[in-house]
C-alpha cells in the first residue's frame, strides 16, 4: 500500500511538473491510512483580450455571408449609416436581413428571408417597415407579406403626363399606412394559386395647391381582396441567377371596406427573367403594368417613380390611372463582395388604355454599385436619370 501511495504521489507531481498552467500543487501528505490530500491552486488567467472596435465590425460583417440558417433559428445581420433618395434627401437609415428555414433539416427548400427597416431624414420624412418571403416545405406554399408606415413631407405635380411634366411644383404632408399579404400555394411545377389581402390609409395635410387633387378628399381608407395566379421558377426571391416570374394579380377594394364611395379595383401583371450570361454578370429583365378602376382616389393611383421601377424620377411626380414600365440590367460581382449594375428602360403612364400615347413614354437609365450584407442579399446604392432629372437612391434587395 506504501508502494501504491508513493506511486501516485509521483503521478500528481509530475502532472504538476507536465501541466503547469492548470494548476499548482500546494501541499501533499500521506496519512495513517494511506490516503493522499492536496489542494490546487489555480494559476491566475490572463484576461482575453479585446479586438480593437474596427476590427469587430470587419469580422462582423466577414461572417454575415456564410449560410448559418442550418444552425440558427434565423440568421440574422444589422446595418446602418446615411441614407439619400431623391424623394427623401439625407438622413440616417437602420436595416436588419435575415434569412431562416422553417425546418433546419431541409436542404431543398430555399431560405425564407425577411428586411425590417427604419429611417429617419432632414426633410422631415421617416418610415419604419417590414416585408419578407416565408417558404414553406419543398417551395409548396409560400407566405410573402409587407408593413410599412411613412411621414413625408410631398411634392405634387397634379394627376397625368402633362400636369407632371409642365405644372408648378405643389407641396402636402403625407401620413400613409400599407399593409399586404400574400398567400401562394404550387398547383403545378413553378405554378401557383392564391390569395391577397390589404390595408391602405392615406392622409394628406397642409395643400400648397388644394386644386391639384380636384376637389377629392384628403384621407381614403381602403381595403382589399384579390386572387393572383403566377409561374415563378426564380432559384431565389431577393436577387434571382435564373428562372421566370410571371404574376398576375387582381384586387377588389369593396365600397363597404373604405371611405372611397365606391367599389374599386387593380390589376396588376408582372413579368421578370433572369439569364446568366457570363461569369458571374446575370441579365435581368423586368415588365410591370398597373391598371386601376376609373374613380380611383388620388393617393391610391399608380405612381411613377421610386426604388424599384423608374429609378431616379421622384415618386409620384407622374402619376396617373394606368402605367406600364419596362427595364433591363446588367448585374456584374466584380471583387468578393461587390458587385456593379446598368440598366435601361421606359415608362408610360395614362387614363386608360384607349388614351396611351407612345409619345409620352419617358426614359430612364442608371448605374449602381452593391455590397453583399448576407448571403445574396445586396445592399444598393444607385443613380438613376430620366427625362430632366437623376437622382440617388439607397436601399436593400435588388429593384427587381
Amino acid at each position: 500500500m506504501l508502494h501504491r501511495s508513493a506511486l501516485w504521489a509521483l503521478l500528481i507531481l509530475c502532472a504538476g511538473a507536465v501541466c503547469p498552467g492548470y494548476a499548482q500543487e500546494s501541499g501533499i501528505r500521506v496519512s495513517d491510512s494511506d490516503t493522499i490530500r492536496y489542494t490546487y491552486t489555480p494559476l491566475p488567467q490572463e484576461a482575453p483580450r479585446k479586438k480593437p472596435f474596427l476590427k469587430r465590425i470587419v469580422d462582423y460583417f466577414g461572417q454575415s455571408t456564410t449560410d448559418r440558417t442550418f444552425e440558427k433559428k434565423i440568421d440574422f445581420t444589422f446595418a446602418g449609416g446615411p441614407s439619400y433618395s431623391k424623394t427623401t434627401s439625407l438622413g440616417i437609415g437602420l436595416l436588419a436581413a435575415g434569412l431562416y428555414r422553417l425546418d433546419r433539416t431541409d436542404s431543398i427548400t430555399v431560405p425564407s428571408d425577411i428586411s425590417v427597416f427604419a429611417s429617419v431624414y432632414i426633410s422631415g420624412f421617416y418610415a419604419v417597415g417590414v416585408s419578407g418571403n416565408t417558404i414553406f416545405a419543398k417551395n409548396k406554399q409560400r407566405l410573402s407579406y409587407s408593413a410599412e408606415f411613412i411621414s413625408a413631407p410631398r411634392d405634387f405635380w397634379g394627376i397625368g403626363y402633362d400636369y407632371g411634366l409642365h405644372n408648378e411644383v405643389s407641396t402636402y404632408s403625407e401620413k400613409r399606412v400599407q399593409i399586404e399579404g400574400r398567400y401562394l400555394h404550387e398547383i403545378l411545377p413553378h405554378t401557383y394559386l392564391g390569395g391577397v389581402v390589404s390595408f391602405d390609409y392615406t392622409r394628406g395635410i397642409k395643400f400648397s395647391r388644394p386644386e391639384y387633387i380636384a376637389g377629392e378628399k384628403t384621407q381614403y381608407t381602403a381595403t382589399g381582396i384579390g386572387a393572383i395566379a403566377e409561374y415563378d421558377s426564380r432559384d431565389f426571391i431577393p436577387n434571382p441567377f435564373k428562372g421566370v416570374y410571371v404574376s398576375f394579380q387582381e384586387t377588389c377594394y369593396p365600397k363597404s371596406l373604405g371611405n372611397c364611395g365606391k367599389a374599386l379595383w387593380q390589376t396588376t401583371i408582372t413579368a421578370d427573367a433572369y439569364h446568366r450570361v457570363w461569369k458571374d454578370a446575370i441579365l435581368a429583365t423586368d415588365l410591370y403594368a398597373e391598371f386601376n378602376s376609373d374613380g380611383t382616389p388620388w393617393p391610391m393611383l399608380a405612381r411613377m417613380g421610386g426604388n424599384q421601377r423608374m429609378r431616379g424620377y421622384y415618386l409620384g411626380r407622374f402619376t396617373d390611372n394606368d402605367m406600364i414600365t419596362l427595364q433591363i440590367e446588367l448585374r456584374q460581382r466584380i471583387w468578393r463582395r461587390i458587385g456593379a449594375v446598368v440598366w435601361g428602360g421606359a415608362g408610360n403612364v395614362f387614363p386608360s388604355l384607349a388614351e396611351f400615347d407612345w409619345g409620352k413614354t419617358l426614359p430612364n437609365y442608371g448605374l449602381g454599385l452593391r455590397w453583399e450584407l448576407k448571403k445574396r442579399v445586396n445592399v444598393r446604392l444607385d443613380y438613376g436619370f430620366g427625362k430632366e432629372t437623376s437622382g440617388f437612391l439607397l436601399s436593400i434587395n435588388e429593384a427587381f
